[in-house]
This record gives C-alpha cells, sequence and structure tokens, in this order.
C-alpha cells in the first residue's frame, strides 16, 4: 500500500477543531516564493503548477523506491508590511508554498524531476522552486473548517489558547502563519474545506 502522511502522521495532518500545541519535526519540502492575492495572483497559480508538477514527476520517476501519496499543499504567510492584520488586504501577502517531499529525496533527485517537468511544461520557470528542509518547533494548531475567508474565527481560538496556557506568538525568520489545505477547493463546497492552520509559539 502507498504510503499516506496524512495517515501516519495524524498529528500532524488531523488535528482537532479545539487548538492544541505539538512540536513539529524537520520536514523536506520543495518550496517556491512569492507575493499577492493567492487568489488573482498568475505567480501564486504558477507556484502550484510548478510544485504539484515536480512533485508527481518525483513520484512517477521513482515508484520503485517509495510508493507514496503526494502530500497536500501548505503555505507559510505574512505581510509585507510587516503587520499582522490578517485576511484585511490580501494584495499584500508574501508567501512560501510548498509540498512535503519523502526523504529519499536528494537534490539530484529534485534536479532529475526539474529537467523531466521542463520538456514536458517549458512555460514554467522551474528556477523559482528549490529543496529545503523545515523545522517549525514549538507550535499551536486546529483545524479549520469552512471557507478560507472563515479562518478569522479559528485563528483567534488558537491565539486565545496560546495566552491561557502561558505561550506567545513567535512569528520571526521562516517561523511564519501556516496553512495545509486538505481539500481542492475546485471540488469542495466551501463550508466543507479542511485547513490545518498552525502558529509558532514560545513558552512565557
Amino acid at each position: 500500500m502507498a504510503i499516506d502522511f496524512k495517515k501516519t502522521q495524524k498529528d500532524l495532518y488531523q488535528p482537532k477543531t479545539a487548538p492544541a500545541v505539538i512540536d513539529v519535526p524537520e520536514m523536506l519540502f520543495i518550496m517556491a516564493d512569492g507575493t499577492g492575492n493567492p487568489n488573482t495572483s498568475e505567480e501564486y497559480k504558477s507556484a502550484v503548477e510548478i510544485l504539484y508538477g515536480l512533485s508527481y514527476t518525483i513520484k512517477m520517476e521513482n515508484k520503485e523506491i517509495l510508493q507514496y501519496v503526494v502530500p497536500p499543499l501548505e503555505g507559510l504567510w505574512w505581510l509585507n508590511d510587516g503587520s499582522d492584520e490578517w485576511y484585511k488586504d490580501k494584495d499584500k501577502y508574501c508567501w512560501t508554498s510548498m509540498i512535503r517531499q519523502p526523504e529519499f529525496v536528494t537534490q539530484d533527485v529534485f534536479e532529475s524531476a526539474k529537467t523531466i517537468l521542463s520538456k514536458k511544461k517549458p512555460h514554467l520557470n522551474l528556477s523559482r522552486a528549490r529543496l529545503e528542509k523545515l523545522t517549525e518547533g514549538l507550535c499551536v494548531q486546529a483545524m479549520h473548517i469552512g471557507s478560507y475567508d472563515d479562518e478569522p474565527r479559528t485563528n483567534a481560538a488558537i491565539m486565545q489558547f496560546m495566552t491561557a496556557h502561558g505561550y506567545a506568538c513567535d512569528i520571526s525568520g521562516k517561523r511564519r502563519h501556516h496553512e495545509i489545505y486538505l481539500n481542492d477547493p475546485r471540488k469542495t463546497a466551501p463550508d466543507k474545506l479542511k485547513t490545518v492552520i498552525r502558529q509558532p509559539v514560545k513558552r512565557v
């Protein structure tokens, strides 16, 4: 059977709707950076196509090494004006979109996938993509069920949980507001969407 991280690591991908603390380990990702509203930005659309294209190329070219389900799309988000007023002006968004990779994926495997994909989809700027490890460490997370525009409700619950349990938000550098998208919004009703929302924290 193919390995599915969403099932083998439910603590990372299937949290409860009530916020909880988690220590997120090091993981390997293909990443692409950009700015702007994800609903209208061609840069975002292109980044997602690159990430999925490379991820599925790696999967298909390495079937003899490991059978696995390509993990969901994820995103690190922040604002280009340094504020924390989320969801108010999406045109100000900065983001790193990313898809997790199995540990067998080396830089050579990644570069080989880029070569193969560049021949199939020459319109993609694959220089935007990179292979990088990320260790988030201590975080508070919760499952948000509903539309992306309704995420402030779950984010507020996370912030209240932090305050009540002696934590403070610790966004800095690569410690960012993090979202994991478990559904395809093109095929799922907005009120049924499931999104893991994760915030980096520190003890106070």
